[in-house]
């Protein structure tokens, strides 16, 4: 006999887990930097905000 609560998890229609966006985000601010850093603020044990910081560094010699 199958556990009735696998039966259930597994045939209920699955939803997006937040988890998974967040990580998506995360990934994604850190595929987007060159040269900066990606902070993860977290609060509760939540993520409630993900910060990007870029620098733009420019060649000495390309300065007027």
């Amino acid at each position: 006999m199958k556990d009735s609560a696998l039966t259930t998890r597994r045939d209920a229609p699955s939803e997006p887990d937040p988890g998974d966006e967040i990580l998506r985000r995360i990934v994604s601010a850190i595929n987007g930097v060159r040269f900066g850093s990606v902070e993860v603020v977290i609060q509760d044990s939540r993520v409630v905000q993900i910060e990007r910081k870029e620098k733009f560094r420019f060649d000495k010699t390309g300065r007027g």
